[in-house]
């Protein structure tokens, strides 16, 4: 019986393995791999940050180009049509996400991942070239819609590492996406308007000096380029046989699990019940993590747009009057920042107390520190700069672990072939919470610059105040 057992494991995990199959394929590497899986991550982390730049990379400088736009009938306005720009991306992605997952899951994570960079490569270069109002929001909508990979790249991340290592495959998605949202406004506030800030290397008459806003959508463009060309050699991680045995991930996991003495006997049934979970929708640990998402991803939107509108305000409003580029410093600092944070000290942390915790402490922290806001603006100079430098990079590194952590919790609670429609519904809400924070926080904005002489919470305090209590009512 005991010289039986390994040879009944042998023949199992022979019987599983399909030799034309991408998913076993990586399977079977994964067996073999030790250590961390440096490469794949690194894969992971450029292909998220490629198509993550685009999504806010035009907050700092959506307050001139509405403006130039001469839609806006008075300034207090502008936050308004900035607001519906900003929206456009999140609810084209939001009508789509699921289409995405269920492509994601039926045909693969490769095609879904190509689609999108490419859509990069496209729609982003078009609205650099926006000559009106409309043509804005048609290119950010069309780039929303047709970048489907952020659900699938969960799942992708899962699936491309051995299951001790899910969490730093998680992580790199939420660092790069966290990275992008950073380093994608700080290349925006840099290099929008060239021709006025470099008018020695770039001409009134060029492209650049006709389309101010042109220069950071190309480069981040020709950055997602090479990735989108790149991602034809990546390996697909979906099993494309179909048996009617349990999956190869299961199997893996109960053989492991099995003694010799039990190999005979394996409980089939209770394999089966594993595989074919409920609806998504009755997965109450996947939705329950879903919920919590979207609401932190409505608030993370809201403030991303409302910080930006806020730094180039004019002081009169309640704003700091700065520049595109100093917003530009202020994020560049967070995203270096932040991607020390995620690669390095967010593994050990979730290790020690785990996803929930982490997500809890990090939205308790952020109260105190979103409140600070309004007291930090009403200083100037050196102070102004490295206090507003410093709450910047603790707010984005709390926000990004939140996140993170509800990854996890959202991949964990499903099986592999769930996980593209689960990250799908998880993006499609996602999105349309979303598509709710610019325009909300536009509206909110320009409502609050309107009241600076309120005696209830006058201008930019009430904004805070209302970005303070949005997330914390899910806790």
């Amino acid at each position: 019986m005991d010289k039986q057992g390994p040879v009944v494991l042998e023949s199992l995990l022979k019987q599983d393995y399909y030799e034309n199959c991408p998913g076993c394929k990586v399977d079977r590497r994964k067996e073999l791999q030790r250590g961390l899986p440096i490469k794949q991550v690194l894969t992971i982390w450029i292909i998220v940050l490629s198509t993550a730049l685009t999504i806010s990379s035009l907050f700092p400088f959506l307050y001139f180009m509405v403006k130039d736009f001469h839609i806006a009938k008075q300034e207090e306005d502008i936050g308004y049509y900035a607001g519906y720009i900003g929206s456009a991306y999140m609810l084209g992605r939001a009508l789509t996400s699921v289409m995405w997952g269920t492509i994601a899951d039926r045909f693969g994570r490769k095609p879904v991942i190509i689609i999108g960079c490419a859509a990069v490569v496209v729609f982003n270069t078009l609205f650099g070239l926006s000559i009106n109002f409309w043509m804005a929001i048609s290119m950010r909508f069309l780039l929303g819609s047709l970048n489907g990979l952020l659900g699938p790249i969960k799942a992708y991340a899962c699936e491309l590492v051995r299951d001790e290592y899910q969490s730093v495959g998680l992580s790199a998605v939420s660092t790069a996406w966290g990275t992008g949202l950073i380093i994608g406004p700080a290349l925006g506030g840099f290099l929008a308007q060239p021709a006025e800030k470099f008018p020695a290397i770039f001409s009134s008459n060029s492209i650049f000096g006709r389309f101010p806003y042109f220069l950071p959508c190309l480069i981040i463009s020709l950055l997602a380029l090479p990735v989108t060309i790149a991602c034809f050699w990546i390996p697909e991680t979906l099993h494309t046989h179909n048996s009617d045995n349990i999956s190869s991930q299961i199997s893996y996991d109960v053989l492991e699990s099995a003694s010799p003495r039990s190999t005979d006997n394996v409980d089939l049934k209770e394999g089966s019940e594993t595989t074919s979970k409920s609806s998504l929708l009755k997965n109450w640990p996947l939705m329950s993590s879903i919920i919590v998402y979207c609401v932190f991803s409505l608030h993370d939107m809201a403030y991303s747009e409302i910080f930006s509108l806020w730094a180039v305000s004019p002081r009169r409003l309640g704003g700091l009057s700065y520049s595109t580029q100093d917003v530009g410093v202020v994020l560049a600092i967070s995203g270096c920042g932040l991607l020390v944070f995620q690669s390095s000290l967010y593994p050990l942390v979730e290790k020690m107390i785990g996803p929930i915790m982490v997500s809890r402490l990090a939205g308790i922290v952020s109260i105190p520190l979103l409140t600070s806001y309004h007291y930090i603006g009403m200083l100037s100079g050196i102070g102004l700069s490295i206090l507003l430098n410093c709450a910047s990079l603790v707010m984005n590194v709390l926000s990004i672990s939140i996140v993170t952590g509800l990854f996890i919790l959202q991949n964990r609670a499903v099986e592999q072939h769930q996980r593209g429609a689960a990250n799908g519904i998880a993006m499609t809400l996602m999105s349309l919470f979303k598509a709710a924070g610019p325009a909300g926080g536009g509206a909110l904005f320009s409502w609050a610059e309107k009241r600076q002489e309120a005696s209830f919470l006058p201008g930019d305090q009430m904004v805070f105040f209302i970005l303070n209590i949005m997330p914390h009512t899910s806790d």
